[in-house]
Order: structure tokens, then C-alpha cells, then sequence
């Protein structure tokens, strides 16, 4: 039935589908004509089913050809055919045994094992989804047992060959074009024979393959160049037979001049031309709105071969003409709409068509026209009435005006106007002419790290008339990137760059930006590598086996875009450290292969990896095992050391050598010595450890040592000698002409006699410098100071001592030393230091501030290194201001002064103090102290108010009192003892760092000396020298500088300490006047 307002019909399934079968045509029609389809054939296939029937065996003969046919039965195709047994398993093919492509089953000669009774064919449709199966066949071989003598039982005769399949010696193929041609040979005889395929005159196609053994020539998508004679020749030792093969390649009608609908104006001739090719030829049939010619006449229509031409067509003469192409192989229909009539020109172009274009570029801006007889158009600017001229402007005969290399000024309106001789008519058109999207930094070709991020730049210029309508795509490998954001997401773009996160092999292209606009585009490309470590080498082979080496080949891996510059050979032996691999040797990276050098008695697999700049890949598999046969060392043993740590013996030790070096089993170490000023023999032991001790030596003799390795297949190499001394003794001897020389004064020169080596008793360690202080020469009481040690290795007839205190006497002492100990001292040599400048003073303070006053005490230098000649004063004024007071210098020359009193000072101003103490070779480092001047309104006036209460006076007096016991008690205590306790004397030395700020002094003690006065004054009344030497014992000695046991300084500290408790407690004592 037909569907309204359509023209599908619809064939009902109403269970009688059959009656429909049948050719069916659509015609459509109206009042010009009427046009038809082509023909379509409806099938309603039946079920594909084998026939039932009793087949009979198949008897035959062992070593004869039989065939068991299946002829499937007729279906939809495509057919595919199986041949199994009942239990669904497949019939082995083979040379011998092979299916035909009409489903046969063909045996060349039978054999015992085809004897079954369960052969099946079966035929699949796979379009329905239909299995078929064909009634069970039985195969019987006869076998020659039974009547032939043992020697010729079960033999088959030889066989010339035969064709089983095609029969003749002739046939002919014939396909459509574009389909596979197949051609098959199937052939008896014994032996099997092969087949071979032949194109006569020329050489098989390219894309010809062989299968099913040989026997079927495949030709994919047959060409004409196919068509041709082919020959199969089946042979074997006995002979040959050959078929041959005439193959044509056909094809189906395809058009050459395809009849094309037309609108003529009345009274014109029409041609409608019509004509096909193809193999063979096809037959061209002429309809009219569906009819024959024939049954359509027409008096002004004639036929002329492939041409109908109406002469003098008029209106009546329309209609819908038809031309069908036939072949064997296929139908070719067309319609084309002849109408005969005169319009005037309809403009099918819509009117006020806006279009753009970008400067430089082309458009085409479209004006169709219907109309008969033809129209003429033309195209004109809305500021001119003359038609578009000049070499840039092109109407075509569609109308259509194309302008090139379109210019700014090109914008405007443009009118089409088309005239025929039934009227005009035209439309208006707006041309825009925009700015050229460009891209203006492109992305750049890249190697990136896998792992890491990539980020590939693109900014484009456009038009702004176009900032809605932009758009800027990426694309890799020609495929746009769908960027969604989301949590797994690796792709992003922002600003117009192009942002790769954890860059993968797979991210590896081309990449391209497109920058586009509704009108024009440019796209710009980048070549991203990825970088990554070499794969894993592949298929390791071992090659060359010989006892002693085996040869490695691999097949690199990928270098993922980095040469590989050298393969890692790695070894893992199951004896010794099972399951650890070590590397064996470096090839390099153009390299596949490598011998490898073994050991004996191994049992080795190998692995190999890559390396590239990226780094080292994963290793390959492992190789197979191989084990080496045992063999003798090829070694001894390294490293050699000869020890001696007492007098009469001598300690040999030696590196043994690997498990894997032993080469076999037993291994064992023959030590060999002999007295190298000696003639004598050697002595040898056989060990198994790697060290031997030779008792019973002279002492510090030299001897000759050898060790060679053995194991049970045998002996090393001859051993190399090495020297090596017996054990040592002390030193018997020590220096003589100690000299010392004084260089300055903290440091001296050291000089001895070297001591003979006879006297040494063993290998030269050094010498050693022992040095103490017996007594200040400020003080002439000796006092023994610590024991102090330099040691200074090698061999060498001075040295240099620092670190000495000034002014000082000393003593040292020097002694040699070898690997056993110290050899005795030399005698003490005593010597004196000079002076140097003094310490800095421990106590410097401000003791009392008045309006113009500043009052200032100090504690003399624990360590004055000399004889203290006086102090150097200096102050100077340092308000918060820019502005500075000149440096004013008060030189004390009486060393016993502790106070002084600073007058005619600025009130409320802010000062700074230095001081140094002086000896004739210079002025010590400095300490300063810094205080603010008071005003002189004092307390009482200020609060006068307060000074006239009764209770107020009373605590005055109170506190007055107090202050006068606690002065006399003090009296009393200093009387008595002579000297302050290390108590009082802190008391009256406060530690500079627990002193606290004076509420009436305002005054901060500091004793940086790396604060100079501002602006202070160089020239002094007396020339100021380096302090501290800056000489240590790490500056003259060397990385093992000893001291003594006993904590080196700890003693000479606590000494100072004693001193400058009494220092301080005479100093507190005196009683110091200031000078007027």
C-alpha cells in the first residue's frame, strides 16, 4: 500500500509475503511529466535446507583420490562452507586434504586415518543467520594389508598428478570489475603435488596472493590489467599437469554523457544526448513520462544514435525524458526535465544577500537566474550605473560576480540585473571587506620530557567585527582537541596557549592552531616530540658458546626520540648472590652486539638496557641460562699490604678475589717471602684465608712477597713481587741543635737536626713539638703553664710555632716519630717572647653623669703582654642628629690610673667613649660606653612641693642613714682580708651583660670594638699598633695539631683567671684621684 502525501509503498507482512515478490518502479507525476526509478527487485527468501537422503559410503582404495561433494543448497549469499565431523571439530586441511570453492571436499590419495563414518558439510547464510547441515558421509579406505607380502604392505604407488578440479585443460572466467578473482587447481597424485601459478606473458599482479596451500590464486579488486590467460601447473617427481585459465574482467554500464534537464524557449531545437560504456556494451533504451517512444509519438522528435533532437520545439513538447543503460552486470536511469516555454528572468537569489570578504582574498557574490530565453546579466555599483569593469571583476555565466584581490574600497552595494526578451529583473547586494585573520606567534616545534608539562603558544589577529563570532581551535594530527575540563582532563587552553599536562607518548604530533572567523581562517603548525628513556631491548639470542665467552644480540628498543648513546649489559648468576644484578660491560649505542668475557664454573643470564640523555631505560627479559665449564684463576690477588704492628712480625694481607673469579672449586692462596738483602730461599705456605703472619723477624728488614691462587683445575698466573718491611720499633734517637728563632711576638721558628734513619727503627711518621709556658715576664714568678703539641708528618728540619702569649718565657722540646710511637725528646730549649699590645680591658663603665660631667672608671688588661705604659681616652658627641662632635683624645700616661672625670661636656647631649691600654709597642682593641648628659634642675626642685612635707624629710633621712652603715660595714670587710673575693670583685666588676640601665645615668655599656668613633680624629698622641697577632695553631699547623692530654688551655685558663681576681681586687683597692 502507498503512504499518503509520500511515495514509499509499504508491503504489509501479513504472513503471505511471497505473493508480493516481484519487479516493482516508482512513477511520479505532474502536469510537465512524469519521472520514473529504477527497477527493484523484491525477494522473499525461503529457508536454505540439504536435501534428506541415504547416502552410500565411499569405498576406495588406500593411495587413490576421492571427493565427497556437498552441493549446498541455494540462498541469499554470501555462503560460507565447513567441513566437520559430528562432534563439531573441524576436518584437518592440508596439502592433501583441501576444500574447493564449491564446497567440495578433495583427497589427493587416501590414507588409513581417513576411514570415518562422520563427515559433514555444513553451509552457513549469515545474512538470515541460517546453519545447514548435509547428512553424515562415510568414508571406507581399503588398505593392501590383506594381499600383499609384508614388504609391499601398506606401500602406495607413485602417481603422475592429475587436476581434480577444474576438469579440461581449458576453461574461461569471467567477473564484474572491482570483485576478487579467484582461480583454483586441485590435484591427485602421489607424492602430493604442488602447484604452481603463472600469468602468460607476464608476471603474477603485485597484490596477487596464494592460498588453501597453493592450490587457490586470489587477484583483490580485479582491474582490467588482471584480465589475461593464467596457468596452474600441478607436479610432482612422476610429472605434470597444467590447466589454463582465459580470464575477462567486465564491468558495469557506466555513464560517458549523462542526458542534462533543460529550459529552451519556444521554437529551438533540443538535443538530448544519452550514452554509456561498459563490458559488455551496454543496450541504451529511450522513455518518455515513463512510455516507450513508441507509445509517446511525437511528428518533431527524431532519434540520431545516442542523440534525440526536437526541431522547432513548442510548449506541448515538455516533458520528462528517460535513458536507460543496461548491461548483464548492472542498470544505469536518468530522468531529465525538457521544458519548452518563454519566462522572463526570475532571480532565484535572495534579495539584500550581505556578504564579507577578507582584503586581499577573493569572493564570488551569486545572482541564479531562471528564465528563457536566457537572460543576460550585468553588475553594477551603487555609486555608478555602468556595469563592473577591470581585470580584478568576472561575471560568470551563472550569474555569479567574482572579484579578486579584493580591496577596502571594494565595499559597497552591488545590483544584479538580468534582461531576456520577456522582461528584467534584479537584486541588491552588500559587500563587506574585512581584515585577514593572521596568526601572529605561532607554536614552535618541541622536545619535551615525558612526564612534564608542554605548552605550545598561538595569538592570532582578526577583525573586531568579528570578536563574537572568533574562535581559536586546536588540532592534532588533523583531529580537532575536544577540550571538557574535567578532574582526568590533560588538555588546556588559556590565553591562547596550549598547556599539555603529564606529557605522554601518545601525545606525540603535529599540532596545529586554527585561527578562524566566519570568513576566512589560518592555522599555523608544531611538531611536539616526546622524550623519554629507551624501551627495553627485545629478542636477546646468545650465540658463539665457548668456555670462556658467549656473544649477546638484542634489537634496541625505541629511543623515543633520543639516540640511544650506550646499552647496559648486566650479568645474575645463581650460586653466589642469586637474584643481584651486576653490570658487565658498556657497549655503545650503535651497537647490537657484544662478546662477552665469563668466568669458569658459572651459571649466567643476561639483560641489556638502553641509555639515552633522558637516562637509563628498563631492562630487557632475561636471556637463558648458560654455564661455564670450571677453569684454573686467571687472577691473583690486588692489593697487597704488608703490616707490622709489633717489632718481630710482619702482618701480609691481601684483597681475595670474587666467588665469581674463583673459576672453580678449591680455591686456595699460596703465600711465598724471602729476606730482600739476603740470598736465600723462598718460603711458602698454602692458605685459604686472605691474610698470613711471619713470626720471628728482625726488626724493620725489607722482604719480597708473592701470592699466587690455585684451585683444583689448576694454578693463576705467575705472581707480581711486592717489597715489604718487618715490624717497627720506637725511634732510638732525637733531634740535635734545637734552634729557636723569635719572628714576632706570638710566633716562633723551630730547627733541628734531622735524625739518622738507622735511628728510626721503622718508616719516617714525622715530627712532634712540645711547648709550655714558665712564667709572664711582668711577673717574674715562674709558673709552669699546660703542655702544648704540634706534630708536623714527613721529613723536614724545621717548623713553625703560634699561638704564643707576649712577653713571655717558654720551653719545647722536639722528638721524631714512626708508626710504632714517639722517639725520646731532645733537650729543652728556652726562649722569650717580646712584647705585644695589651687585652682588651675587662671593665669599662660610666660610674657618674652630671650636667657638664661625665665620670668614668675601667679595670687594667688581664693580659697587658708587656709593661703598661698608660691608657688612650677618646669621646666624641653623637646626638640623634646628623651633626657630630670633633673626636677629642685625653692621653693617660700613668698606667696605675682607673678613673678619670671628663668635664665641659654638652648637658642633655649623647656621648660615646672609647678606650684602649697602651704598651710601648701599641694600644690594645677598644671598649666603649655610651651615656646622655642630665639637666641641672635636680629632684628637690623639681618637686618642691614635696620637699616641704614633714613625712618626705623623714625618708631622706632614713635613707641617708642606711647608706652611711652600709658604707662602713664595707670599710670594715676591705680592711680585714687585703684582697676581695672573687664575689666582691664581681660585685664591683659587674658582668657587662647583666648590667642594667641607670634610671639617673642613662648610660649603656658596649665593648664592640667594631664601633669607631663618628668621625674620629686618626692622629693620636701616640701611635696605636695591631692588637692580637691573628697567628693560630691552625694557620701554622697542620690537620692533626695535638694538644695536651689533660684539655689543652683548660690549665693556662684557670691561671689567668687566679690573676685577674687579684689584679682586680689591687686595682679596687688604690685609691685614684683624678687630675684636676
Amino acid at each position: 500500500m502507498k503512504e499518503e502525501n509520500s511515495g514509499t509503498f509499504v508491503i504489509p507482512n501479513n504472513g503471505n509475503l511471497t505473493e508480493y515478490q516481484g519487479t516493482y518502479r516508482c512513477y511520479a507525476s505532474n502536469k510537465l511529466g512524469t519521472a520514473i526509478s529504477k527497477e527493484i527487485e523484491f525477494i522473499v527468501p525461503h529457508v536454505p535446507k540439504f536435501p534428506k537422503e541415504t547416502l552410500e559410503p565411499v569405498v576406495v582404495e588406500e593411495g587413490q583420490p576421492f571427493t565427497l561433494k556437498c552441493n549446498p543448497p541455494k540462498g541469499i549469499p554470501p555462503l560460507q562452507i565447513y567441513w566437520m565431523t559430528i562432534s563439531l571439530q573441524h576436518i584437518e586441511q592440508d596439502e592433501r586434504v583441501s576444500m574447493g570453492l564449491n564446497g567440495d571436499l578433495h583427497f589427493s590419495h587416501a590414507v588409513e586415518r581417513d576411514s570415518r563414518r562422520d563427515y559433514c558439510c555444513f553451509a552457513a547464510f549469515p545474512r538470515i543467520r541460517t546453519i545447514v547441515q548435509k547428512t553424515a558421509m562415510s568414508v571406507i579406505v581399503k588398505t593392501k594389508k590383506s594381499d600383499m607380502s609384508p614388504e609391499t604392505a601398506n606401500a602406495i604407488l607413485d602417481r603422475r598428478p592429475s587436476l581434480l578440479t577444474p576438469s579440461g585443460v581449458r576453461s574461461e572466467t569471467k567477473l564484474v570489475k572491482g570483485e576478487d578473482l579467484k582461480l583454483e587447481c586441485v590435484a591427485e597424485g602421489f607424492p602430493t603435488p604442488q602447484v604452481d601459478w603463472v600469468k602468460m606473458g607476464h608476471q603474477l599482479p603485485a597484490k596477487a596472493k596464494l592460498e588453501n596451500h597453493g592450490k587457490l590464486l586470489i587477484v583483490p579488486r580485479a582491474e582490467q590489467e588482471d584480465s589475461g590467460k593464467y596457468m596452474c601447473k600441478a607436479k610432482n617427481p612422476l610429472g605434470e599437469a597444467v590447466h589454463y585459465f582465459t580470464v575477462t574482467v567486465e564491468e558495469p554500464p557506466e555513464w560517458e554523457s549523462e542526458p542534462q534537464s533543460q529550459l529552451s524557449m519556444i521554437g529551438s531545437d533540443v538535443h538530448i544526448k544519452c550514452s554509456a560504456s561498459g563490458s559488455p556494451q551496454p543496450t541504451i533504451t529511450w522513455m518518455v513520462n515513463g512510455l516507450p517512444l513508441q507509445e509517446a509519438p511525437a511528428a518533431n522528435r527524431r532519434v540520431f544514435g545516442d542523440t534525440i533532437v526536437l526541431h522547432n520545439a513548442q510548449a506541448p513538447n515538455s516533458a520528462v525524458y528517460q535513458c536507460e543503460a543496461s548491461n548483464i552486470h548492472g542498470t544505469l536511469l536518468s530522468n531529465a526535465n525538457i521544458m519548452i516555454m518563454n519566462l522572463p528572468p526570475m532571480i532565484l537569489t535572495k534579495e539584500g544577500e550581505d556578504y564579507s570578504a577578507v582584503e586581499g582574498k577573493g569572493v564570488m557574490m551569486h545572482c541564479s537566474v531562471f528564465s528563457s530565453p536566457p537572460s543576460s546579466i550585468t553588475w553594477s555599483r551603487e555609486d555608478s550605473t555602468e556595469s563592473v569593469e577591470g581585470p580584478r571583476f568576472t561575471v560568470h555565466d551563472n550569474g555569479t560576480l567574482e572579484i579578486y584581490r579584493v580591496e577596502k574600497d571594494d565595499t559597497g552595494q552591488y545590483t544584479c540585473l538580468a534582461k531576456n526578451t520577456e522582461g528584467t529583473s534584479a537584486i541588491d547586494s552588500m559587500l563587506y571587506v574585512k581584515d585577514p585573520t593572521r596568526i601572529a606567534v605561532a607554536p614552535e616545534d618541541q622536545q619535551i620530557l615525558i612526564g612534564t608539562v608542554a605548552q605550545l603558544s598561538c595569538l592570532a589577529e582578526y577583525d573586531k567585527s568579528f570578536s563574537n563570532y572568533f574562535e581559536l581551535l586546536w588540532e592534532k594530527d588533523d583531529m580537532e582537541i575536544s577540550f571538557n575540563y574535567t578532574e582526568n582532563s590533560r588538555y588546556f587552553v588559556e590565553d591562547g596557549i596550549l598547556q599539555i599536562i603529564n606529557v605522554s607518548h601518545r601525545d606525540q604530533g603535529v599540532y596545529t592552531c586554527v585561527a578562524r572567523t566566519p570568513v576566512d581562517q589560518d592555522v599555523a603548525s608544531a611538531l611536539l616530540m616526546v622524550l623519554d628513556v629507551p624501551d627495553a631491548p627485545e629478542n636477546l639470542v646468545l650465540s658463539d658458546h665457548k668456555s670462556r665467552s658467549v656473544k649477546l644480540k638484542w634489537i634496541p628498543g625505541d629511543d623515543h626520540n633520543s639516540s640511544t648513546t650506550e646499552f647496559v649489559v648486566e650479568y645474575e648468576e645463581n650460586q653466589w648472590e642469586p637474584g643481584n644484578w651486576k653490570e658487565l660491560l658498556r657497549v655503545p649505542g650503535n651497537h647490537n652486539s657484544a662478546v662477552l668475557k665469563l668466568h669458569g664454573h658459572v651459571d649466567y643470564r643476561f639483560r641489556v638496557s638502553g641509555v639515552n640523555t633522558v637516562g637509563r631505560g628498563p631492562s630487557s627479559e632475561p636471556t637463558e641460562r648458560y654455564k661455564t665449564p670450571p677453569a684454573a684463576p686467571d687472577k691473583n690477588p690486588e692489593n697487597i699490604k704488608i703490616e707490622a704492628h709489633l717489632p718481630h712480625e710482619m702482618d701480609i694481607n691481601w684483597e681475595p678475589l670474587l666467588p665469581i673469579e674463583h673459576n672453580g672449586p678449591g680455591l686456595e692462596y699460596k703465600v711465598s717471602y724471602k729476606r730482600q738483602d739476603m740470598e736465600e730461599d723462598w718460603k711458602e705456605h698454602m692458605v685459604k684465608r686472605h691474610s698470613f703472619v711471619v713470626k720471628n723477624t728482625p726488626t724493620f728488614v725489607p722482604y719480597e712477597i708473592k701470592i699466587q691462587t690455585r684451585n683444583h683445575q689448576g694454578w693463576g698466573p705467575e705472581p707480581k713481587v711486592v717489597t715489604g718491611y718487618s715490624g717497627e720499633d720506637f725511634p732510638s734517637s732525637a733531634p740535635d741543635d734545637v734552634a729557636v728563632e723569635v719572628m714576632n711576638s706570638s710566633v716562633v721558628k723551630v730547627s733541628w737536626t734531622r735524625v739518622h734513619k738507622d735511628k728510626l727503627n721503622g718508616h719516617l711518621g714525622g715530627y712532634r713539638i712540645n711547648w709550655w709556658r714558665l712564667r709572664s715576664l711582668v711577673d717574674s714568678k715562674k709558673s709552669h703553664g699546660d703542655k702544648h703539641t704540634l706534630t708536623f708528618p714527613g721529613d723536614r728540619n724545621h717548623a713553625t710555632v703560634p699561638g704564643l702569649t707576649p712577653f713571655s718565657e717558654y720551653s719545647l722540646i722536639v722528638m721524631t716519630f714512626n708508626g710504632r710511637g714517639n722517639g725520646p725528646g731532645s733537650h729543652p730549649v728556652n726562649f722569650k717572647t717580646p712584647e705585644g699590645v695589651p687585652e682588651k680591658n675587662p671593665v669599662f663603665r660610666v660610674t657618674d653623669v652630671q650636667k657638664h660631667t661625665v665620670s668614668l672608671a675601667w679595670a687594667p688588661p688581664v693580659e697587658p703582654n708587656g709593661i703598661l705604659t698608660g691608657y688612650l681616652l677618646e669621646y666624641q658627641l653623637i646626638n640623634d642628629t646628623d651633626e657630630v662632635g670633633p673626636s677629642q683624645t685625653v692621653d693617660i700616661s700613668n698606667p696605675d690610673t682607673t678613673k678619670w672625670i671628663l668635664r665641659n661636656l654638652e648637658p642633655m647631649s649623647r656621648y660615646k667613649f672609647n678606650l684602649r691600654s697602651c704598651t710601648t709597642v701599641g694600644c690594645g682593641p677598644v671598649v666603649s660606653e655610651e651615656c646622655t648628659t642630665t639637666l641641672e634642675t635636680s629632684l628637690a626642685s623639681t618637686h618642691g612641693g614635696i620637699s616641704t612635707q614633714g613625712w618626705f624629710i623623714g625618708l631622706m633621712c632614713a635613707i641617708a642613714l642606711l647608706t652611711l652603715i652600709v658604707l662602713i660595714a664595707c670599710f670594715v670587710n676591705r680592711n680585714k682580708g687585703g684582697k676581695y673575693s672573687v664575689k666582691e670583685k664581681e660585685d664591683l666588676h659587674p658582668d657587662v651583660e647583666s648590667q642594667g640601665m641607670n634610671d639617673d645615668t642613662f648610660c649603656e655599656y658596649s665593648d664592640n670594638d667594631e664601633k669607631p668613633l663618628k668621625g674620629s680624629q686618626q692622629s693620636l698622641s701616640r701611635e696605636i699598633k695591631a692588637g692580637d697577632s691573628g697567628d693560630s695553631l691552625v694557620d701554622y699547623g697542620d690537620e692533626d695539631a695535638q694538644f695536651n692530654e689533660d684539655g689543652s688551655f683548660i690549665g693556662e685558663y684557670a691561671g689567668r683567671k687566679e690573676k685577674r681576681e687579684k689584679r682586680a681586687s689591687a686595682e679596687i683597692k688604690a685609691t685614684i684621684q683624678t687630675p684636676a
